[in-house]
């Protein structure tokens, strides 16, 4: 049996690139696939993320995350974090049966994500509303012929809070 090395551990055919991402959504729209994109840190995986990427899954056919790289994550969350490296929480999400692909994104916001992968529903967390959804993210949505469906917020679940908890 052929061992892995311990950084292979953390490969996952289900992380891929922006632009292999293009081609599989391009072959999917032709075959009349609806994608739903959704996009996070995803720093401790805990019930509120996993209760809200299914959520996320069943309003199409196939589920992609967006997910903030290392740096992404420190400046929008402080130098503290990630908690858990991108690798690992890509490998986390992969073992999620309703996540269908990955692609990590580098940049503060997801708009060229959005731009180019033109997702037929964009899912967001019910701690954002249209108002208050970043606008550059909204258009590039509705600008790609996508729809924005707000879901329901998992009351009581936030990696903030399991960090206070374990800290405090």
């Amino acid at each position: 049996m052929k061992k892995r090395s311990p950084s292979g551990v953390l490969d996952t055919p289900k992380k891929v690139s922006l632009a292999e991402m293009e081609s599989l959504a391009c072959r999917a729209r032709a075959r009349g696939k609806k994608m739903v994109f959704t996009n996070g840190c995803f720093d401790l995986l805990h019930p509120g993320h996993v209760g809200y990427l299914e959520s996320a899954r069943a309003l199409g056919d196939y589920l992609v995350v967006g997910l903030n790289a290392d740096a992404s994550v420190r400046r929008l969350k402080g130098p503290s974090r990630p908690v858990t490296p991108e690798a690992a929480r890509a490998r986390v999400l992969a073992g999620l049966s309703c996540v269908d692909r990955i692609v990590v994104f580098r940049a503060k916001r997801v708009t060229s994500l959005l731009r180019r992968l033109r997702p037929e529903i964009y899912a967001k967390g019910g701690d954002y509303t249209l108002a208050t959804l970043d606008q550059e993210e909204r258009r590039a949505v509705e600008d790609g012929g996508g729809k924005i469906h707000i879901l329901p917020v998992w009351k009581g679940w936030s990696t903030t809070r399991i960090l206070k908890r374990i800290f405090s």
